[in-house]
């Protein structure tokens, strides 16, 4: 003879579906958080490293009223059902800032958004497990590595250096003169406002778009999978140089309108 299924086992897993369906329906969203969380971090140096486990983060130069602080606000959304309950933390040791979220169990669904404003004249790396990336208002050296998320800088003018394994990467309204930029998975798109000295592109998967001043550019261009299309004045004994690679989609290197 069959064995029942007792009836309170069939309950509470009725009650874990419901709430998986319930969270897959309205993923949280650390937009929803109205009352943020604001901390000062004393900053002794002129570098800063943000080590971020799972946040999207938005990185800004800015003129703070604290000189030597790093401002931090911290948007936060996240419920488990079963399992402990979600914890953010935030420190800082040296001049390293340490961003980690704690969301797991067996119904967790957890959101998290860090503005972070660095006093200007500091250089900044980024390292970041989980989240899309966005910066402007560097004069200095600015270095953003992502596993997972889009990489956007605007509005600078120092050493880029930019690293995302799936998303794109989009600089716009740019000065800088040395910009390295990286995708796994994704597009890359430059548009530069100065001359640069080097330009180095790549993508495993995703078109390449590099948009650049008039002027003389030597030009290394490789596709796996797609055509190239490069209409900036070449010459080989440039010292502007400029490489855009992509394993699969089109490359394209253009002059400014």
């Amino acid at each position: 003879m069959a064995r029942s299924v007792p009836a309170r086992v069939v309950a509470v897993s009725g009650v874990v579906v419901a709430l998986v369906a319930g969270l897959a329906a309205c993923g949280a969203t650390a937009h929803d958080d109205k009352d943020p969380e604001h901390r000062s971090f004393p900053l002794q140096g002129r570098t800063l490293t943000i080590d971020s486990d799972d946040s999207a983060l938005e990185i800004v130069a800015a003129d703070s009223n604290k000189a030597g602080t790093v401002e931090v606000t911290r948007w936060f959304q996240g419920s488990v059902a079963v399992g402990s309950d979600p914890k953010v933390t935030w420190s800082m040791k040296d001049d390293r800032l340490v961003l980690r979220e704690k969301c797991s169990g067996v119904v967790a669904d957890c959101s998290a958004d860090h503005r972070i404003e660095v006093p200007r004249g500091v250089s900044v790396k980024v390292e970041d497990g989980d989240g899309s990336v966005r910066a402007r208002g560097f004069e200095d050296a600015l270095s953003v590595h992502t596993a997972d998320g889009s990489v956007t800088v605007t509005d600078s003018s120092g050493p880029l250096d930019l690293k995302t394994g799936d998303g794109s990467v989009r600089v716009s309204d740019v000065s800088s003169r040395q910009v390295k930029a990286q995708a796994g998975d994704g597009s890359v798109v430059l548009e530069l406002g100065s001359v640069p000295d080097r330009v180095e592109t790549r993508s495993g998967d995703g078109a390449v778009t590099i948009e650049l001043p008039r002027a003389t550019y030597r030009v290394t261009t490789e596709t796996g999978d797609g055509s190239v299309d490069v209409s900036v004045p070449r010459d080989d004994s440039s010292s502007h140089v400029v490489s855009a690679r992509t394993g699969d989609g089109k490359v394209t290197v253009r002059t400014a309108n």
